[in-house]
């Protein structure tokens, strides 16, 4: 059972109260999720007890850090079933993780006349990136259609992917819509071309089991600040065989293990891709709000979330001024929405005033908004920790917006 006021204890920003003597309601998960107590402990013991450098000294606190650290690299091993500790690497987030594949294996083994797979619905992050090494290798961009709905047009995945197809790389939910994709589907359609995939799991992680050997994913990015733990940590998991073949994406000092004026020799993985200081803090912090999450099954996260998602839907369904954008038959966390003749940012600025806190903008996904027409929406998104009264307060408000604008 999902008892949603003993969830809400463990987050101490609901307690805030804004200068309209207002509560907040929170609707902007997908962009970043609250902080439990427990998580904010954390980061504050690290920096008020040890406040030390890892992997570098011998004295207690550099000791202790340093296990506390490492301890967090087994908790994600654990959590996402990865084969060996050695394929999580720590980076700022799903971004750098990202970029590192992308830089690291895609300049080195991508060349004119291969192919490169996304969707239409990714993120920036999981764009820019490969068009980026698109440019720089001669390979091919090609990209998946959504539909209407803002599902992928699966007929349009199965007549671009095919042998010259390199890596495919595909977010699990989208950020902007909820659509959850059939990513075991996408990902053995895949596997009949020998086809590499890079899964962007930001928003699927947090609210879904997962399990990459039962996946066999080649990789799959993810981000601490959207599971509850701190902000400038993020998790790339590779199969072995791929990051040992990868060159390091940054130099410098923790990924060498012999340094001469003329070369130098790389560290063992995961080392050799964590390159200087480490977000130490964070990293600690990660691991505490991995032990937060084992305080519930992925099954109850999923179904209130699904459940909940469901009653936003529906509630903004009796607005008769609220326009979908994207009505994917199995969503999750996220519905994005307008308002008739009101601009997002208009109705935001109101909401905001009323203690209502979503998202508007294009979401940083610029093509999806594209193929939907617009350039600026509102979505409404969710988390462990919502509830129906936050819908309904939204629903309340939205109706209001008339007599202001």
């Amino acid at each position: 059972m999902h008892d949603i006021n003993r969830v809400r204890d463990h987050f101490p920003q609901f307690k805030r109260i804004l200068e309209n003597n207002k509560s907040i309601i929170y609707l902007d998960s997908a962009a970043t999720s609250f902080k439990p107590q427990s998580v904010i402990d954390t980061v504050s013991h690290y920096y008020s007890h040890l406040s030390s450098n890892v992997h570098r000294a011998i004295h207690p606190l550099s000791l202790e850090a340093t296990t506390l650290y490492e301890g967090t690299r087994d908790k994600i091993k654990t959590l996402i079933n990865a084969a060996k500790r050695e394929e999580i690497i720590f980076t700022k987030g799903t971004t750098e993780s990202i970029n590192l594949v992308a830089r690291t294996y895609g300049e080195s083994f991508l060349k004119q006349g291969d192919e490169i797979l996304i969707t239409e619905m990714e993120h920036h992050s999981n764009l820019v990136p490969w068009q980026m090494v698109a440019k720089k290798t001669g390979a091919t961009l090609k990209w998946v259609s959504v539909d209407e709905n803002g599902e992928l047009d699966l007929k349009d995945f199965e007549n671009k992917i095919n042998a010259k197809t390199k890596i495919f790389s595909f977010t699990m939910i989208s950020n902007v819509t909820g659509a959850v994709n059939p990513v075991e589907y996408l990902i053995n359609q895949a596997k009949k071309f020998k086809t590499l995939t890079f899964l962007d799991g930001a928003q699927w992680v947090p609210r879904c089991h997962t399990d990459v050997q039962k996946l066999d994913c080649d990789f799959l990015a993810f981000s601490g600040h959207k599971m509850f733990g701190p902000t400038g940590v993020g998790i790339l998991y590779g199969k072995e065989i791929h990051l040992e073949q990868m060159p390091p994406f940054l130099g410098g000092g923790d990924m060498i293990k012999l340094v001469t004026m003329e070369e130098t020799t790389y560290n063992e993985l995961p080392y050799k891709f964590e390159a200087g200081t480490p977000a130490i803090a964070s990293v600690i912090g990660l691991g505490s709000s991995v032990e937060f999450l084992k305080n519930y099954s992925f099954d109850s996260i999923k179904n209130h979330e699904y459940e909940l998602t469901q009653y936003l839907e529906e509630s903004l369904n009796k607005i008769p001024e609220v326009i979908f954008y994207g009505k994917p038959k199995k969503r999750i966390g996220a519905v994005s929405f307008g308002i008739k003749n009101i601009h997002p940012q208009d109705a935001a600025t109101l909401l905001g005033k009323w203690g209502i806190a979503l998202r508007t903008g294009h979401l940083c996904a610029q093509p999806l908004l594209r193929k939907f027409g617009v350039t600026s929406l509102m979505r409404a998104s969710l988390s462990i920790y919502s509830e129906k009264n936050d819908i309904d307060e939204l629903i309340f408000h939205l109706k209001k917006l008339k007599e202001f604008i």
